[in-house]
């Protein structure tokens, strides 16, 4: 069957109709369930052993609607030639047998289409559709719409392939439209089927305590360093888990976020009190926060502690395994930088850890600082995702560990300005701070 327009032709041996096999919302509505059916299909091993991001990213790759875009400034002639057309059913024409061919000279004119997206969706009907759809050829990244002739009327040729280009358009147009509330919930979908797998999986082998590891406050806890809490709010395929998974300790975000407000309420402890603080290196300030955390939490923060290929500054072990680690670094610029977020990475040998990195600052500059830091975990070969600011000073960060680009690292870079210098007034004995 061919579509006529006048003694124009849009034909080719392949041409098919265009946006008439499959209804968009039972497309919608398998997707969904095919969606939820493989997270079903993941090996166990893999589901628990996996971070959560990769496997809904892998999925939403796999079952989203990739509605094609049209690239109109690449449009082209593909061919142009003088080819016989078969006028037998024409009725227009005067024709002896029409049982037989009878071939006229004509001029076939073949234009390619391309575009960007996947060509399943020329199958899908959108809501609103049309009972003669356009019709093209499919191949590779390109619709081939095919004109033949037999007379040389340009503003006709024209016309046509127009008429048929905007049907493609507006039927493109409606199915984005369709597909768009789809793709948006596609992600939170997966990551409830994969969080309900997970869960069963966890609670039938008795290992639910490996979902968390509150750590208990102390009951005498000073009330002198509580702070509010401020809680953070090409194709894609599933890592292969080698090993069987085996439950580890993990250090809650609720308890993550408190370590963090403890250490962060330090620097307000170094403003109120600058002249503590004026003589102390590296050594001390470490000290200083490990007493506070010490004075918060029960568990062992300590010093100097051996961990895997170097040693750290601030640690807190479960079942004699990390859950926390923290460095403590003076500002020496951004390279110094980068090499601390290479050396903390390194001590890093177990699954979705959670990290700090202290940056102390004795410039006059912070503000230049900041910047700075604020670019320098994105130049990182291990770096994933910027998760935003805390606040001013406290930066947040996804980082994968560097020979195991399946185990992410969550990484908080948090910078303090502390005393650089002393003044005597000649004429005063009382001190000044800069």
């Amino acid at each position: 069957m061919v579509n006529e327009v006048g003694n124009s032709v849009f034909r080719i041996m392949e041409a098919r109709p265009l946006f008439s096999k499959h209804g968009i919302f039972r497309v919608i509505q398998t997707n969904q369930q095919q969606a939820q059916e493989a997270v079903q299909q993941i090996p166990s091993d893999t589901l628990l052993g996996t971070s959560p991001d990769d496997i809904v990213n892998a999925l939403v790759d796999r079952f989203r609607l990739d509605v094609p875009v049209i690239q109109e400034a690449a449009i082209y002639i593909a061919d142009t030639c003088e080819v016989p057309l078969d006028v037998r059913n024409d009725p227009r024409r005067m024709v002896s047998d029409r049982s037989k061919p009878c071939y006229v000279p004509a001029h076939r004119t073949v234009i390619a289409i391309p575009f960007e997206g996947d060509p399943a969706c020329f199958d899908i009907e959108p809501p609103i559709h049309s009972l003669n759809p356009p019709r093209a050829m499919v191949q590779d990244r390109e619709l081939l719409l095919t004109d033949t002739r037999t007379g040389n009327d340009a503003e006709a040729l024209k016309r046509d392939y127009t008429r048929t280009l905007d049907a493609i358009k507006g039927c493109l147009q409606r199915l984005a439209e369709s597909v768009g509330p789809f793709n948006a919930t596609l992600p939170g979908l997966i990551r409830s089927a994969c969080q309900d797998r997970k869960q069963k999986l966890l609670d039938s082998a008795g290992m639910t305590a490996a979902l968390g590891l509150p750590i208990k406050r102390r009951a005498d806890a000073p009330s002198a360093y509580t702070v509010p809490v401020q809680r953070k709010h090409p194709r894609i395929e599933l890592p292969t888990v080698d090993a069987p998974f085996q439950p580890e300790p993990v250090l809650s975000t609720a308890d993550y976020d408190d370590i963090l407000a403890t250490m962060r309420s330090m620097a307000r402890v170094m403003e109120l009190s600058p002249v503590a603080f004026l003589e102390m290196g590296e050594q001390d300030l470490r000290t200083h926060f490990l007493v506070a955390l010490n004075a918060q939490f029960e568990g062992g923060a300590t010093g100097e502690t051996f961990n895997f290929q170097g040693r750290t500054d601030i640690l807190i072990r479960a079942n004699n395994r990390n859950v926390f680690v923290a460095e403590c670094k003076f500002w020496a610029g951004e390279v110094s930088m980068d090499e601390a977020i290479s050396q903390l990475l390194s001590y890093l040998s177990w699954r979705d850890t959670k990290a700090a990195l202290l940056v102390f600052n004795r410039s006059r500059d912070f503000s230049r600082v900041l910047e700075t830091l604020a670019t320098v975990a994105g130049t990182h070969p291990c770096f994933e995702k910027d998760l935003g600011r805390k606040d001013e000073t406290t930066f947040s960060y996804l980082f994968h560990q560097p020979n195991e680009p399946t185990r992410k690292v969550l990484l908080t870079v948090m910078a303090f300005d502390i005393p650089t210098a002393v003044l005597q007034p000649s004429n005063r004995k009382r001190k000044r701070y800069a």
